[in-house]
């Protein structure tokens, strides 16, 4: 039924640590009001995860529902100019809500790739996909007075405005539609500490630190002026990331230095959200999904000692890591009208599990991608009766999670299977360095202190066999199998599978 049907909103944050949020952790020392009360008007989830512990692959998994190492990234982050990892081929979720009637828009860091246009002198040159040290070499190759091909537009959004990827990496310029706003002909310096950017070319007058309040208020205008409309907005904000840029009228409000200033900002932007929704008369209609693409930042990592504030609580790793700090994210749904309020979910979630939700919610069937090729959602499953109160017997009960290295790990229960030494991402807290798997009971050691993978080899075995299974299979749900996109070549030249394979469980 129509009137059934919800708007959707999905607010994603960049770098968020779980112990950022005051709801989830009562030790932070940065005061989340607005979030706190999204969760207490919904679902806070405390055991949920992201598609991968970096941004690109976290954020293409999420619109489609597909883990991203089944593309030709394996590794790594897309940089400002990296090609698209989408085409209009592959659908996402914005396609599928757009086909069934809701108007869609993306406002913010895309970072999935889009292709740029390049200047007759440049004839022959390729954009590499991965970030790249000296990737500014395109600067002054590409032709920005052409449109960009297979962004967001071409993907399923009827509108988008933001910019190509982070927001510390070049082009620093606005993207409206297919076309930027202006054409860059300044140049924006590296910033230090927490303000650090790299160097590239910018639009006239170019400023970090109002990027934030520009996404915010081309936000609120969308809503407003789709406020009669079933619509869904992706609002994938810029920050905490860095460079970490709270505009001067919160400097100093968090009392947990500029990085916690910048939170706060971005909580203050949950709240004009959800009052514009109130103002229109649609806030109970309207599913708010509030999360982050990974977990936090190395940079907060000296907040320990200087604030006492932990943003990735007492989990163990960080941004790029296979253990917790690394993908264990906040996650929040509220929607008055089917959510019951102040609900806090400790089941283990996944990001992935928005596609097959949203979905759900909308009323929309999810047909199986790998015999009929246009429903994609390869590893979505369905998480609607864990947000309506019913019984969630179908949902998935294990999940793989991917480092910025291209190291796998799997979950299975309260069973954490990492499948590599170390952490798969920094270079640091390596109490296992020497250790080629690392197994640990969630239940019981949930900050991954105690390495106990020679003391169950038969857990050991079952789930390197389970990971092995979903990869191969090309798809993680139930159905026939799906193919992966390989690497450089093919799959026989995919590196880590390789690794895995030849692996000694």
């Amino acid at each position: 039924m129509e009137s059934a049907r919800p708007n959707i909103i999905f607010f994603f944050c960049d770098d968020l640590g779980w112990g950022d949020v005051s709801c989830l952790n009562p030790e932070s020392k940065i005061a989340t009001p607005h979030i706190d009360a999204l969760a207490a008007s919904g679902v806070s989830f405390t055991d949920a995860h992201a598609g991968s512990a970096v941004c690109t692959p976290s954020r293409y998994t999420l619109l489609t529902g597909r883990y991203c190492w089944r593309t030709r990234l394996k590794d790594g982050v897309n940089g400002g100019y990296s090609p698209a990892l989408l085409t209009p081929e592959r659908p996402t979720i914005a396609s599928r809500l757009r086909d069934a009637g809701y108007a869609t828009a993306c406002v913010g860091k895309w970072h999935v790739g889009m292709d740029w246009q390049l200047k007759p002198e440049a004839e022959g040159r390729q954009f590499r996909q991965e970030l790249s040290a000296n990737e500014s070499e395109f600067d002054t190759l590409v032709d920005f007075t052409k449109p960009v091909r297979n962004g967001p537009t071409d993907v399923g959004f009827d509108s988008y405005f933001g910019i190509s990827a982070s927001l510390d990496m070049s082009p620093y310029v606005y993207i409206d539609g297919d076309r930027v706003t202006e054409l860059p002909t300044g140049f924006s310096p590296k910033g230090e500490a927490e303000l650090r950017a790299r160097p590239g070319v910018a639009a006239p007058g170019w400023s970090h630190e109002r990027v934030l309040p520009e996404f915010e208020r081309r936000a609120l205008s969308w809503i407003t002026d789709h406020a009669e409309e079933r619509f869904f907005l992706y609002l994938p904000v810029a920050g905490p990331h860095t460079p970490v840029v709270p505009t001067q009228e919160w400097i100093g409000r968090s009392g947990c230095g500029i990085y916690g200033d910048f939170v706060m900002q971005i909580d203050s932007v949950v709240g004009s959200i959800v009052a514009r929704l109130e103002e229109l008369g649609i806030r109970d209609s309207t599913a708010f999904f509030f999360s982050s693409d990974n977990g936090p930042e190395t940079i907060t990592a000296p907040y320990r000692e200087r604030y006492e504030h932990a943003s990735a609580w007492r989990f163990r790793g960080m941004k790029r890591d296979n253990w917790e700090g690394g993908h264990r994210i906040p996650y929040i749904v509220s929607c008055p009208d089917r959510i019951n309020p102040g609900i806090r979910c400790d089941r283990f979630v996944e990001l992935a599990d928005f596609y097959a939700t949203a979905l759900s919610l909308a009323d929309i069937p999810q047909t199986d991608g790998a015999t009929d090729g246009t429903a994609g959602g390869e590893d979505s499953f369905d998480m609607s009766p864990l947000l309506l109160g019913e019984p969630a017997s179908d949902y998935r009960d294990f999940a793989v999670h991917h480092s910025s290295r291209g190291r796998w790990a799997i979950r299975r229960g309260s069973w954490k299977l990492l499948l590599h030494p170390g952490s798969g991402g920094n270079a640091c807290d390596c109490r296992e360095n020497d250790d080629p798997l690392q197994l640990y009971n969630l239940a019981t050691d949930p900050f991954e202190t105690r390495n106990i993978y020679t003391e169950h080899p038969d857990i050991v075995r079952e789930l390197k066999d389970l990971c092995l299974r979903v990869i191969t299979r090309g798809r993680s749900t139930p159905g026939r199998d799906a193919a992966n996109d390989g690497g450089p070549g093919d799959e026989t030249h995919w590196r880590q599978l390789q690794e895995l394979l030849e692996l000694e469980a």
